[in-house]
């Protein structure tokens, strides 16, 4: 055999292996779009309840207690400075923009576009038992 030819591998010889780093970015990438879709659901549904569509106590499994009451106290005084006038027309959802601050806990901040203007929503979740929860909710 000359010296710079390859060395024939040994049948039975064990070949470390390195575990490949795919299934953990898929996991995480399934993650990260599963709290996408979550964060930009409550934030149009949060937006909605300023708007006096839709009930606060709709998001009752979603936001912690601090922060659904925070919501409803802020939708009373939305609506009671409005009158019977419609404040918000049709909000949608344009981006949400994620940053996972450590496992189990992520910020969002998510644009909503109403009929004259944009709002920024920002959120942290939290998860626990296979459980997302906002614990901290601004809306501009």
């Amino acid at each position: 055999m000359s010296p710079t030819s390859a060395v024939p591998a040994r049948p039975n010889a064990a070949v470390p292996t390195v575990p490949s780093p795919v299934p953990q970015a898929v996991h995480v990438a399934d993650l990260d779009q599963k709290i996408r879709t979550l964060a930009r659901s409550i934030a149009q549904a949060a937006v909605e309840v300023l708007a006096g569509t839709r009930p606060v106590q709709q998001l009752s499994r979603s936001l912690d207690p601090r922060c659904l009451s925070a919501l409803q106290h802020r939708a009373a005084l939305t609506r009671a400075h409005a009158g019977r006038s419609r404040i918000h027309r049709s909000p949608m959802v344009r981006s949400v923009h994620l940053c996972a601050v450590r496992e189990g806990v992520y910020e969002a901040s998510i644009v909503v576009w109403e009929e004259h203007r944009s709002r920024a929503v920002a959120m942290r979740l939290e998860g626990s038992n296979s459980a997302w929860k906002v614990t901290a909710l601004e809306i501009g």
